[in-house]
């Protein structure tokens, strides 16, 4: 039976590396086909999709009626990107609504975009809570912004009851029993400057150095993958070290042409990446079977 309603979280608690993957078209029929998805937890993509929190509920209601997962789970996680950025305290509050909009439609977590300052990363932590939350106010934060009504949906989408939901649905690990995995992208030369500061926010579990956006942050129009110029490594070695000594875990991929899959698999786990984006499930079958794991998928 599952531990917990995030599957995602159980795993990296048990230290496991997790492997992700889009949901896909937000219908409820997809949702049922998602339900045994090879992945550990799903990406719906409004950072650069339409923002259809209409089909992410039919989506996750759909993951209901396909599953249990093939481990357990009542459905995969589901996090979700937003359409606005976390670039400044304005900017978060004025968008609040959208954090408020993914989070009532039953999705575990949220992978904010743009993260350039902590006061605004704060602010995006404290737009997830509810405001009787306790955990991190001796830390910097202050009362959690989600209102109360809106439970009812995403309570029936995790399997319990209005009241149990508003308990569970805080940031883990600084909830220990939090079900809601926040993360950020710092994908910026601002982000770069900053990253010390952004990452010991209370509150989040991952991170990325977002290689797409940040090579165009130093004027290059596509620098996604591997080899890197030197300001891109020194900007990836700068995120990952404060991801290190902030605690959080790290996202990335790597896709080197001079590599096998392997290969670059192998990369990420020795770098300590712990979420391992791109490549798909094969990827995914690669580095499973190089960390012996042993859950079911």
């Amino acid at each position: 039976m599952a531990k917990r309603i995030n599957r995602c979280i159980e795993l990296l608690e048990s230290g496991e590396n997790v492997y992700y993957t889009g949901t896909g078209p937000l219908t409820y029929e997809n949702g049922k086909k998602q339900a045994k998805t090879w992945a550990d937890f799903l990406i719906t993509d409004f950072e650069h999709y339409p923002f259809d929190t209409h089909g992410l509920h039919e989506f996750m209601r759909g993951l209901v009626d396909g599953g249990p997962t093939n481990s357990g789970h009542r459905t995969p996680a589901v996090l979700s990107t937003l359409p606005s950025n976390c670039r400044t305290v304005d900017e978060v509050r004025a968008n609040a609504w959208q954090i408020r909009q993914v989070l009532s439609s039953g999705v575990h977590g949220i992978l904010h975009t743009h993260a350039r300052q902590a006061e605004a990363v704060r602010a995006f932590i404290e737009e997830c809570r509810y405001p009787f939350q306790k955990p991190g106010l001796d830390r910097g934060l202050v009362q959690g912004q989600r209102g109360a009504g809106g439970q009812g949906f995403p309570a029936e989408i995790w399997g319990v009851s209005g009241p149990e939901y508003t308990k569970i649905a805080d940031p883990w690990p600084l909830n220990p029993k939090g079900e809601l995995l926040i993360g950020l992208k710092m994908e910026s030369r601002e982000s770069v400057a900053n990253a010390e500061f952004i990452a010991k926010v209370p509150g989040l579990a991952f991170a990325e150095w977002g290689p797409g956006d940040m090579g165009m942050s130093y004027g290059y129009e596509d620098a996604h993958d591997p080899p890197y110029p030197a300001e891109m490594e020194h900007a990836r070695n700068t995120i990952k070290k404060a991801c290190d000594d902030a605690g959080l875990f790290f996202l990335s991929s790597w896709n080197d042409p001079t590599k096998s899959r392997e290969e670059n698999v192998q990369f990420l786990l020795d770098w300590g990446v712990r979420v391992i984006s791109g490549g798909g499930e094969e990827t995914a079958q690669i580095g499973r079977r190089i960390t012996g794991r042993q859950m079911p998928v």
